[in-house]
């Protein structure tokens, strides 16, 4: 048998067996760095608190909205971890939310032809209805397209729109549920409606918050999600005849506001002044408690932190480790630390985000750098952990994005979607359907990549410059997809990333 082989059932066993620790037979001639890794993912996947942090942040807090009370509770509890785990510094950097949207009532009824309550939740970043509520004709406009509008006809105008939604099945349909955004929106404005439902894709009455714009702003029309079957009863009734609705959606809206991003470091040895970083983001929703988008992960970054103290590891570049606030209003935390950070942005030789719960983590999204391949596998070979399916997918929608558009070499976890998607966003997103072992795996893996790019001799990656950063988002179609969320602008106006 060979050692690799061994070296991996001897992992498994700690990880199935639970321990906290086991003694692995010493490789001849280990390559540099290799023990250090292989202790840390032995620990990681061992009984350490990650869990218990975990239950903390979401049971006792629970959902942390960018700019409500419950975030910045959790920023402190943050802080306080990472002080508990030792590290050299820890901070918080403040930065402005242009905008804090929350819900304060959501109510809706059919009034006739029938009457029954509509169950439904506000979606983020829209106005409330006005006066105390709206009672308007539903008229049914299919999937909101501009074409479905026109056919409405003067029907739409000062109506409450259903739109209808398929079912969510791959990341495809969520993908396609955001770029549907704008278009909607528009054609909703020009066709003068009074408010939207938007039929939930998730099938069984789950409800779940879908933001409508990724700039902070707000959307002038009220907007929320009604569960699947009561929709699709409302669209039957309104092929038979006039439909009227009673909605209230009443948002609290303010701002702009401060938030906090919270950082740690672990002090570099011999490279000080270069930087890996390890992030992931603090904020969530508020219909669940935030436990796979993205509690598990935060939980991840501090317990690396504390498995780098507790193994008296110290690598030869700093360790960055960063809650990032904000993100689901646009990833505007970590856009405001590559701004705060402008002047040592291009000392950062990695950023690593996870951010899809806690999904089986494969390989990283490369984001157009293929040259990434080798040392991240390199890495990860030292604690033989595999993880090596990579993908030069380039992704827009996480906190890596910024650090993408100032060339920064940046990965996100290429984590399994099924066990995260049905409760993105959602009432269910809570810890009872986190996947401890994987959790767990997932900080073996972020631990020994951290310290293999943190350790080895030179940088994984060059910095790109900003006409090599325009020629990746064109090769990896980033560029349709940010004129889509209407990022292109604010990037070719340098207010987004940090140019060479």
């Amino acid at each position: 048998m060979s050692k690799p082989t061994l070296r991996r059932i001897l992992l498994v066993a700690v990880f199935l067996c639970g321990l906290a620790s086991v003694s692995l037979p010493p490789l001849a001639n280990p390559p540099e760095g290799t023990e250090a890794a292989r202790r840390l993912a032995a620990r990681a996947l061992g009984p350490t608190p990650l869990f218990d942090d975990l239950k903390e942040l979401c049971d006792r807090i629970g959902g942390r909205p960018p700019g409500s009370k419950a975030n910045e509770r959790a920023v402190d509890w943050a802080v306080e971890k990472f002080r508990a785990a030792g590290m050299n510094s820890v901070g918080v950097e403040n930065f402005s939310l242009p905008a804090v949207w929350q819900s304060r009532k959501a109510e809706a009824e059919c009034v006739s032809p029938e009457e029954f309550s509509l169950r439904l939740a506000t979606a983020p970043s829209s106005a409330s209805t006005p006066g105390l509520s709206l009672e308007a004709p539903l008229v049914d406009v299919g999937e909101g397209s501009a074409e479905d509008f026109t056919r409405a006809g003067a029907r739409a105008r000062g109506a409450i729109a259903l739109v209808r939604s398929r079912e969510m099945k791959t990341t495809e349909d969520l993908f396609g549920e955001y770029l549907r955004n704008a278009p909607l929106l528009e054609a909703a404005q020009k066709a003068g409606v009074a408010a939207l439902l938007l039929q939930s894709t998730r099938p069984r009455g789950l409800l779940y918050r879908h933001p409508l714009t990724f700039d902070g702003s707000i959307t002038p029309i009220p907007t929320a999600i009604v569960a699947r079957e009561p929709a699709a009863r409302l669209a039957r009734l309104a092929e038979k005849g006039p439909v009227r609705v009673r909605l209230t959606l009443a948002n609290e809206t303010r701002g702009p506001q401060d938030s906090r991003n919270v950082v740690a470091e672990i002090r570099g040895r011999e490279k000080p002044e270069e930087i890996v970083l390890l992030g992931a983001h603090l904020d969530s929703w508020d219909l669940g408690t935030g436990a796979e988008d993205n509690g598990v992960n935060c939980a991840l970054v501090i317990d690396t932190a504390r498995a780098f103290k507790e193994l008296g590891l110290v690598p030869r570049r700093t360790v960055r480790l960063v809650l990032f606030n904000g993100e689901e209003s646009g990833m505007l935390g970590s856009a405001a630390y590559v701004q705060r950070h402008a002047a040592e942005i291009g000392r950062h030789v990695a950023m690593i985000t996870f951010d899809t719960g806690s999904g089986k983590t494969s390989g990283f999204y490369l984001n157009g750098r293929a040259e990434l391949r080798p040392p991240v596998n390199q890495a990860l070979a030292a604690a033989a952990l595999g993880a090596t399916d990579h993908s030069l997918e380039g992704l827009d929608g996480t906190d890596n994005f910024d650090f993408l558009l100032s060339g920064i070499p940046n990965l996100v976890a290429k984590q399994d979607w099924d066990p995260y998607l049905p409760n993105y966003h959602a009432e269910s997103d809570v810890v009872d359907w986190v996947n401890e072992r994987e959790a767990r795996a997932n900080a073996a893996i972020a631990a020994a990549l951290v310290w293999g790019l943190a350790e080895r001799p030179d940088p994984p990656a060059p910095r790109q410059s900003r006409a090599e950063v325009e020629r990746l988002l064109k090769d990896t179609h980033l560029d349709e997809q940010m004129k889509a969320f209407r990022q292109w602008d604010a990037w070719a106006a340098g207010k987004r990333g940090v140019s060479q």
